[in-house]
């Protein structure tokens, strides 16, 4: 992995600013770069929010797997679905 872009230790932030903040973070990274985020339990059911919101978009490593640190580097693989101008032709616009 290439040096994250970004670091965010969540453990120092609110728990309702969180995922806002994690998210906002990730979608401001260019393709390659990686978000690292440290908490203190395994943010897997942030996985499946990322699965949902951005399918195909990231890639999520764990660097550090507890039992009191955990440590995660979410990397943008690419940029999301028409960002780049295209349409994808759905909303018939």
């Amino acid at each position: 992995m290439t040096t994250p872009a970004s670091r965010i230790d969540v453990r120092t932030i609110a728990p309702r600013e969180r995922h806002s903040l994690i998210f906002s973070t990730f979608d401001a990274l260019a393709t390659g770069q990686a978000l690292e985020l440290v908490n203190d339990h395994d943010p897997r059911p942030l996985y499946y929010q990322f699965n949902d919101r951005t399918p195909g978009e990231f890639e999520w490593t764990y660097l550090e797997q507890g039992p009191d640190t955990w440590r995660v580097a979410i990397t943008r693989l690419k940029a999301p679905h028409g960002s780049d101008g295209s349409c994808c032709g759905s909303c018939g616009g």
